[in-house]
Order: structure tokens, then C-alpha cells, then sequence
């Protein structure tokens, strides 16, 4: 009785339509993912669905996946609370994919592989390097599903006003475990592909009607005293009322500036004046700029969908779409945020689960102060949006840490002549154990920025993984030594000084009076890749120069591999035995 009684507590206050719309999303998922594993029978469906993925499917998954909580509510969290300087985020969020273009998806793809740790060993001959590339798939891994499940939490808590934090991260982590345990790859590439369009109208449809009724992007722009609009016929916008705002909501010119709250905090809890504070600003620009560029080009659970692709041209391809996908998507959040300052400034005195991060979430219902359901009904799309955005991102994490835990760790190195069967039940395992991990962790980080905590994953992922990729397939000197030397530098400067901000930041090591005296110091450690970046680089040019004797011998062989047309028929796939053995699933 008691348990019937806390779960009407649970519902106790939930909206019917919102709770209508997110139970449909999370059903329909569960259902595709119950479909498409029917269709995985082999160790190729799990790790890289067949290879049989078209450009077009494959661009909507890769675009499904990238685009998290961070993207679909971090942004407009971040943009209400922190300002214009914050848009950093969703420009080089899209950005990164001209690097992957140009450099990394075509040969990336056509040397043939199932991981990215397969690519180090490949490349360098090198089981030890195995070892050292996994590690950073699961310290980039883990570092980036904590901001999902502070989405799940945040989402379930606005849905359930009953609901602890705690408990929607639990189940949302389990509902995604499962999914990714029974279908892997090919399993979730048909869901991830849905989501994308899925996000894409729940994004886009409430910012029309809500500008319709309440005004435009450009009005509720104006209404912010600190920006100052063109004169003539264009500033002749629509005029808003503004609510109050509340007494932690940044001031207007600081709000506008491209050096606001984000970028001067640490300077101006030293307190330096704005001339002072400029540097620093500019540094911490920077420095995010690179983290942001250089990690999509660096993150495993999106370099791993390349494999999936026929060739590096059908690669490419997809690359050049997902451009277009995420450029297209990253048009609303900011809009969100904008129109969320005015209207709901009330959500600046909230912090974790009941801060400015569930804005995208909760800015429709206002609709219903002009009667109906309206409101309702869009804040359910949302919700139902939310939901796609961290159950696709995290799918797609949890398919790269198992696959790494089940094919590089067990069957490369503990068990290299265990049976396709062995891998696909060690897969399933892997999935649970990397699930369970992940959903705690997520636990912890209800105070902590979504958009923040992605930064971070990707700080590590540019220091580590995307050197390591830049210059074993442009620089043919590159020796194992300098390419793991490089990647440890690099990546684990980046990892300790991630881990130090979120300590701090948790209130678990009191460094409050260290950052004020040292602001510098807070902004070379909360955005490291400024330093850590170039570290990695050079480490890798000075050691291989060093070890120059040890360049794997056939490394030519290797680069026309890389780089040559696949016209000319020298495509390899690295791990064939998993091409042709069923898995008895």
C-alpha cells in the first residue's frame, strides 16, 4: 500500500500531456530498440551495424546522437543565464564537423575498423597502445554522460513534481541500458535517426507559436536595456513586457556583452574591473573555442559511426550532411533562452534541477495563462524532445564504452581467441556494468551545468584523441611513443584539471580562496585546451622525433591506405574475422 501511495505521490501534480508525450517517446524507443535488435545477428550488427549504413540514415543518427541535454537544453540554459558570450557553444558545437570533413572522416573510415583503440593499434602495430586508447574512451565517455543524466533528472523531476532528482537518472539509466544490451549498433542507429527529427520539431514548433503570441526574437532582444538595436526601418520591432528580473540574473549590458558572465567570472570574482577582465576574457574565448572544435573531432562515440558508413566517400558525405542537421537545430535553443530571460525570470533563483536549465522545458506553459492546454500540449513536446536528446546521446556513449569494454579489452587483449558468441555476451554485460556506473556518477552532478560538464568531455577529447587522430593520419613520422606519450600528456592534464573544477565546484575541495587570488589559474584549469592542446602536439612531434627509428616500417602502405581513392581498390577492414562469423544470437 505504502509503495501505491508514493507512486500517486509521483503523478501527484504531473501535467497529462506532458506526461502523455514523454511516455509515447520513451515507448516508441524502447519498441524500436526491441525491432531493430531482431535484426543484430552478428559481432558486425553491434559494433558497426554491418557497415551497411546509407549517408542519409546515417547523418541523422550520427546528428540524433550529438545533439544531447547539452545541445537541446544546456544551450538555452546557458544562454538565459549566462549571456550572448555563451552562444560559443552551439557555433563551434557545428564548427567541429568542418575538421572532421576535411581531415579525419574519410581516411578515418577507409582504414577499417571497429573502434578507435583499433585505429591506435592498427596504425602503430601496438597492442600496448590498445590499452592506452581505451582508457580515454571511457574517461571521455563517462565525463559526458553525467550531463545526460542531469538532463534525465532535471526532465523527470519537471514531469513528476514528486520525483527526487535521483530517481528519474535511474530510470532513465535503465530503460537506455537495456535498449543498448539488446540491440547494440544497428539496434539504436534506426532510433537515433528517429530522434534527430523527433528533437527538430520539438524545438522548432514552440519557438513559432511562442514568438507569434509573445513576440519576436528581435522585441524581446530590445527589451534587454543593454542592447542597442540598428536604427532605421529594421529596429522597428514589436515591443515586450518584461517580468522583473530576479536578484542573480546578470545585468543587462553584462547579458549582451561577448565578454559576459561565462567568460569574466573568474576575473571578476578577483575583482578586477571590466578593462582588467578582458584578457582574461579572451583567454577563456580561446580556449573554449579550441576544446569545443578540436573534441567534436575527437569524440569516440561519434568517430565510431564512421565505421558504419560503406566507404570514406560515403563518409565524407555524411559528414557534409550532419553539418546541415545540427547548423539547422542550433537556430532555437538560443531563441529559448532569449525569450526565457523576460519571460520566466523567476528560474534565475532556482539552481540544479529547478535552474535555468529546464527552460526549454518549462517556457511553453506559460501559454496556458492565456487559457486552454496549449501550453501543455508544447510543453510536452519538449519534455518528449529532452527525452530524445539525452536517451540518444547516451545510447550512443554506451555503445563506444561497451564496445570498448567487450571487444578491445576482452576480446583483443584478455581473451583474443574467445568466439563471436563470447564477445556478444560479454557485450551485453559490459553494457550493464558501464550503464550502472555512468547512472551513479549522474547522481552526483544535479548542481553543475549541462552545457559546463559537455565543455569538459570535450576538453579531454581535443587533448587527447583528436591529436592522436590529426597526426597518425597526416604525419607519417609519428612513432607509437610519440603518439601515446602525446595522448597521456595531453588528455590526463586535461582529465585533472576537469576533475579539480568539479571538486571544486561540488564544494568537495574548498579552493574558493585559490581562484580569487589566482583568477588565471581557475581559467587555464576550467578550460584547459588553450595549453593542453598544443602540449599533446608537441609532446607527440618531440618524442616520434626522437624515436624516429621506431616509425612502423610499412607506414607508407598505411598512409595510402589513409588517403588513397577507394577507386583504386586499397580500402582494408582492419578486423575481418568479425565480418563473416555469425554470433549464434
Amino acid at each position: 500500500m505504502s509503495a501505491s501511495l508514493r507512486t500517486l505521490a509521483f503523478l501527484d501534480g504531473a501535467d497529462p500531456w506532458i506526461l502523455a508525450f514523454s511516455l509515447v517517446t520513451v515507448v516508441v524507443t524502447i519498441w524500436m530498440g526491441f525491432r531493430s535488435a531482431k535484426k543484430s545477428k552478428t559481432a558486425s550488427d553491434f559494433f558497426v551495424a554491418g557497415r551497411s549504413v546509407s549517408v542519409g540514415w546515417n547523418a541523422s543518427a550520427i546528428s540524433g546522437e550529438y545533439l544531447s541535454a547539452a545541445s537541446f537544453m544546456g544551450i538555452a540554459g546557458m544562454v538565459m543565464s549566462a549571456g550572448y558570450d555563451a552562444l560559443w557553444y552551439p557555433v563551434c558545437y557545428a564548427c567541429g564537423y568542418l575538421f572532421l570533413l576535411l581531415f579525419i572522416a574519410g581516411p578515418l573510415r577507409r582504414f577499417g575498423a571497429y573502434t578507435i583503440p583499433d585505429f591506435a593499434e592498427g596504425r602503430f602495430d601496438s597492442p600496448l597502445f590498445r590499452k592506452i586508447a581505451v582508457c580515454f574512451v571511457l574517461f571521455i565517455g563517462f565525463f559526458y554522460t553525467m550531463p545526460q543524466m542531469k538532463g534525465a533528472g532535471t526532465t523527470l523531476a519537471y514531469i513528476f513534481p514528486g520525483m527526487p532528482y535521483w530517481g528519474g537518472v535511474v530510470l532513465v539509466g535503465a530503460v537506455i541500458t537495456l535498449n543498448v544490451a539488446l540491440g547494440g549498433m544497428k539496434g539504436i542507429t534506426l532510433v537515433q535517426a528517429f530522434q534527430y527529427w523527433a528533437k527538430m520539431f520539438a524545438i522548432s514548433l514552440p519557438i513559432f507559436i511562442l514568438m507569434s503570441v509573445y513576440g519576436s526574437y528581435g522585441a524581446h532582444l530590445g527589451a534587454n536595456k543593454g542592447a542597442h538595436l540598428p536604427d532605421g526601418p529594421s529596429a522597428q520591432v514589436q515591443t515586450v513586457e518584461r517580468k522583473p528580473l530576479a536578484p542573480k540574473a546578470p545585468g543587462d549590458a553584462s547579458w549582451i556583452s561577448p565578454f559576459g558572465p561565462l567568460t569574466t567570472k573568474a576575473a571578476k570574482a578577483a575583482g578586477l574591473s571590466s578593462e582588467e577582465s578582458r584578457p582574461y576574457s579572451l583567454v577563456y574565448t580561446y580556449s573554449l573555442i579550441m576544446a569545443l572544435v578540436c573534441g567534436t573531432a575527437g569524440l569516440p562515440h561519434i568517430l565510431v559511426r564512421f565505421y558504419t558508413n560503406p566507404d570514406g566517400l560515403a563518409a565524407k558525405r555524411t559528414t557534409m550532411w550532419v553539418m546541415v542537421l545540427i547548423g539547422v537545430f542550433y537556430v532555437f535553443p538560443p531563441v529559448f533562452g532569449v525569450l526565457g530571460r523576460n519571460l520566466m525570470p523567476d528560474l534565475y533563483a532556482g539552481s540544479g534541477a529547478k535552474g535555468t536549465d529546464k527552460i526549454v522545458l518549462e517556457l511553453p506553459r506559460i501559454l496556458n495563462e492565456r487559457g486552454g492546454i496549449l501550453g501543455s500540449v508544447l510543453s510536452g513536446i519538449t519534455c518528449a524532445g529532452a527525452f530524445a536528446a539525452f536517451m540518444s546521446t547516451f545510447s550512443g556513449l554506451l555503445v563506444s564504452m561497451t564496445g570498448a569494454l567487450a571487444h578491445d579489452v576482452y576480446g583483443r587483449i584478455l581473451q583474443p581467441h574467445s568466439t563471436a558468441d563470447q564477445r556478444l555476451r560479454m557485450f551485453k554485460i559490459s553494457a550493464v556494468i558501464v550503464g550502472a556506473v555512468a547512472t551513479i556518477l549522474g547522481t552526483q552532478v544535479e548542481q553543475l551545468q549541462i552545457n559546463f560538464m559537455v565543455g569538459q568531455a570535450f576538453a579531454i577529447a581535443a587533448a587527447s584523441y583528436f591529436p592522436l587522430l590529426f597526426m597518425s593520419v597526416w604525419w607519417r613520422g609519428m612513432t607509437m611513443k610519440g603518439a601515446a606519450t602525446g595522448m597521456l600528456g595531453g588528455g590526463l592534464a586535461a582529465l585533472a584539471c576537469t576533475t579539480v573544477i568539479n571538486l571544486s565546484d561540488l564544494k568537495m575541495v574548498d579552493l574558493a580562496r585559490f581562484w580569487v587570488a589566482h583568477p588565471m589559474a581557475r581559467i587555464l584549469c576550467e578550460q584547459p585546451a588553450i595549453w593542453t592542446v598544443p602540449l599533446a602536439i608537441v609532446l607527440m612531434i618531440v618524442v616520434s622525433k626522437l624515436t624516429q627509428r621506431e616509425v612502423p616500417t610499412d607506414v607508407q602502405m598505411k598512409m595510402l591506405v589513409l588517403h588513397a581513392p577507394e577507386k583504386l581498390g586499397l580500402k582494408q577492414e582492419y578486423i575481418e574475422e568479425h565480418q563473416s562469423v555469425p554470433a549464434g544470437h
